[in-house]
């Protein structure tokens, strides 16, 4: 397993090992120890599995302390283009995004902790995204933040006339009038 920390502090994209013959292909998509070894140490407690449509853009969602959730997210079919917005108030990178594309062929995964927005783009015709969470969903605590914000500026690598965006996505607050209670 490879591990590498992107520019965001504590945003570690996660290269596991693929073992492929005639058979197919057997790798670890978790293994609790490794991961807490290498500064993910989240306990992970729920899975989580979503099926989309080419176009379709979630995000950025998050919840609140002390309901925050530190995440592992990977694709099991297709590709997605995947999102992570630094909200950690005195973080250096803070306001900050980190994107990576993951899909079903390299078998990417993404590290994400607390404090982070989280979203994604559907690039292939369908995409079945599947993330491990530390903490359980809670709606009180449940934020998001527009993903057309132009301060943030994504490109979600989806035209915008394409983007496919739930109604509750669509009216999320912009970065700035956005609640948020993360630390650095």
């Amino acid at each position: 397993m490879k591990i590498t920390e992107t520019p965001i502090p504590g945003l570690f994209v996660v290269e596991p090992r693929v073992f492929e013959d005639s058979r197919g292909y057997f790798y670890e998509s978790y293994h609790k120890e490794r991961y807490f070894q290498n500064q993910m140490g989240a306990e992970f407690i729920q899975d989580n599995e979503s099926k989309s449509v080419r176009g379709v853009v979630r995000g950025l969602h998050y919840q609140l302390a002390p309901f925050a959730q530190s995440k592992l997210v990977r694709v099991v079919q297709g590709s997605v283009y995947d999102v992570a917005v630094d909200l950690r108030k005195g973080s250096p990178t803070f306001g900050e995004w980190f994107g990576l594309e993951l899909n079903e062929a390299e078998k990417k995964q993404l590290f994400i902790p607390r404090g982070f927005a989280h979203g994604f783009s559907v690039l292939s015709e369908t995409a079945v995204f599947s993330y491990k969470c530390d903490n359980v969903y809670n709606k009180d605590s449940e934020r998001s933040i527009n993903i057309n914000d132009p301060k943030l500026n994504i490109d979600w690598e989806i035209k915008t006339s394409e983007q496919i965006v739930s109604e509750k996505d669509q009216v999320a607050p912009f970065f700035d009038a956005a609640e948020m209670n993360f630390n650095f």
